[in-house]
């Protein structure tokens, strides 16, 4: 039990912060800090354990939208089930590239992603433009049909069911860390030779967390279509391919809670700086820039260290308070 408390306190501690900033901060601002937290971790993990830059997480992130989309759009009415079709799309979709791009390493990786967000965007807008109706989108907020318990099609409801989505997305992402396949993803990263002559195969380890982290992804576009209701080729955009990398390094490349603090200094940037500056992305830069100079820990990297430190304090004062009596 007390295991079972000390491997959720720092999950659950996190979302109830997250949680209670419900009450002084914008709703919209909430649900987009869980959504594109969800969207970024599948990144974080591919950067940190694996190895893996990808600059074609947007592509991922279509085939879930387009799939909840698509559905919502042509075939039925649930949420729910569009949700599941939209994490379905993107597992396939990982499955069919993934043999092909894992083999690829360094910047070759992060290219091939990128073209793939490049063709995924152009098939999108220009393609599949009888279907997926071009630029002007596919719109189906109306036909997203009200759920019992929770009903998602409205914003308050979509902010609790998007919370335990991400405690769940988090919990698989600790549980992964710390077994036997994380140090795989590890070992991969650091020594491929060495890995390979323990007897494991390097390509299995890759392809399954490669395939991992991109239905992850699909899942968060998934989400995404849901809330606005509607769904255009601009979510797998050129101009969009960095963001999801940008928040990674910014947060902690390869902590546990690093998209979710990258995801809020992002986001807060972006609505803060955007009203005042139209070129904000240029402060981002200079931040990654004196992060990346700073030591490449990332806001949450940095600030780990002294909490642990704070609390192992607290801890040792109490201790004492205690042997005193």
């Amino acid at each position: 039990m007390v295991n079972a408390i000390k491997w959720w306190w720092g999950i659950l501690l996190a979302f109830g912060l997250l949680a209670a900033g419900r009450f002084f901060l914008p709703l919209p601002f909430i649900n987009e800090v869980l959504i594109f937290s969800i969207y970024t971790i599948g990144c974080s993990f591919l950067l940190g354990r694996v190895g893996f830059i990808s600059f074609g997480q947007p592509a991922y992130l279509a085939f879930g939208a387009y799939g909840t989309a698509f559905y919502l759009f042509y075939f039925g009415t649930n949420p729910y089930l569009a949700i599941l079709a939209g994490v379905a799309c993107g597992f396939i979709g990982a499955c069919i590239v993934g043999p092909l791009f894992v083999r690829l390493r360094s910047d070759y990786f992060a290219l091939v992603n990128l073209a793939l967000a490049v063709i995924v965007f152009y098939m999108m807008q220009k393609v599949l433009a009888e279907y997926t109706k071009g630029d002007n989108g596919l719109w189906f907020l109306t036909n997203i049909a009200s759920t019992p318990i929770l009903n998602i099609g409205k914003s308050s409801d979509f902010f609790i069911f998007a919370t335990l989505v991400a405690i769940g997305v988090w919990a698989l992402y600790k549980y992964l860390d710390d077994t036997l396949f994380g140090a795989c993803c590890l070992a991969t990263k650091i020594n491929e030779a060495k890995f390979q002559f323990l007897g494991y195969s390097n390509f299995k380890v890759r392809l399954i967390a490669f395939v991992i982290a991109n239905t992850t992804t699909a899942l968060a576009g998934s989400l995404y279509a849901v809330y606005l209701g509607s769904v255009s080729p601009e979510v797998t955009a050129a101009a969009r391919t960095a963001d999801p990398v940008v928040v990674t390094i910014l947060g902690g490349v390869g902590t546990l809670f690093g998209p979710l603090v990258g995801t809020i200094a992002y986001t807060a940037l972006r609505d803060v700086l955007s009203k005042f500056i139209g070129n904000w992305e240029l402060f981002v830069g200079f931040i990654l820039v004196f992060i990346m100079l700073a030591g490449e820990k990332g806001l949450w990297g940095s600030a780990a260290p002294w909490l642990e430190r704070l609390f192992s304090r607290g801890k040792a004062a109490d201790g004492k308070a205690e042997g005193q009596r």
